[in-house]
């Protein structure tokens, strides 16, 4: 059976805390968001798992084979080194979708992200002995992004074109799927999947170029854990470039003209 957990990160009255005393200057914001997200994701990814800033005062991790206690170790580390706290909580299910919607439920039980009283929550689905038996990732990009998007737009434009690709894509894989795909820069998507066959990958590059003319390719990894999943899909990538083909995976090749 097909497992993933899925790690909620919030931070703790962070709303409050950027007004208290005074409203505190944006820059500082965003450089402290910036840091914190990559102390998580490099505490993360030395155990396996997959940070995605989401909002960056919410953020959403990968963590299979990642113990209750290693997520406590990361959160005191997180309140030694910065003026906030963070919560989480640890979700299972079938699918991501249904990981994520544990883990958001179970934490939201603790009480209001705003609440002054919640402070460094650490909360796991209590179902036990489930654990992955394999983890997909599909990482997409845009087909010669530079010479279509990025040298021919100005930057601004350039992102309002990724923006409605990511976005397409986003809610395509989640209601289709149920899979949580994020935008990583450039014109990379990652996507935390079930097992998809090459039929459900080239559907939803067949809809998202019909609605917004922009060609995807993919590669396709499987895994024990995010990190390994998506090393694998990295290189199949690296394949679709090399060798021209929109999708490929291990022992399975789609392959179709970019211009088709």
């Amino acid at each position: 059976m097909f497992m993933v957990q899925v790690t909620v990160l919030q931070l703790d009255n962070y709303g409050p805390w950027t007004v208290t005393p005074n409203p505190r200057r944006e820059t500082d914001l965003q450089a402290l968001q910036a840091r914190l997200y990559a102390d998580l994701c490099q505490q993360f990814g030395l155990l396996g798992g997959y940070v995605f800033y989401g909002r960056f005062d919410n953020l959403i991790a990968f963590t299979d084979g990642i113990s209750k206690r290693e997520h406590g170790r990361i959160q005191q580390s997180i309140d030694n080194l910065y003026p906030v706290s963070v919560s989480m909580s640890i979700g299972r299910g079938n699918t991501p979708k249904q990981a994520v919607e544990i883990a958001s439920a179970n934490l939201q039980e603790q009480g209001s992200s705003q609440d002054a009283d919640r402070s460094e929550v650490l909360v796991e689905d209590e179902i036990d002995e489930l654990h992955t038996t394999a983890v997909g990732v599909a990482h997409f990009d845009v087909v010669d992004v530079t010479d279509k998007i990025t040298d021919e737009e100005n930057a601004y434009e350039a992102c309002l074109s990724m923006e409605s690709v990511y976005s397409d894509l986003m809610r395509r894989m989640y209601a289709d799927y149920d899979a949580l795909s994020f935008f990583v820069g450039g014109d990379n998507i990652i996507s935390v999947t079930p097992k998809l066959s090459d039929s459900a990958l080239d559907e939803v590059i067949v809809k998202t170029k019909q609605n917004t003319n922009v060609q995807l390719q993919v590669g396709y990894g499987l895994g024990d854990t995010p990190s390994e999943a998506g090393m694998q899909a990295k290189h199949n990538l690296e394949l679709c470039r090399e060798k021209g083909t929109v999708i490929e995976r291990d022992r399975a090749v789609v392959e179709r003209s970019s211009a088709d």
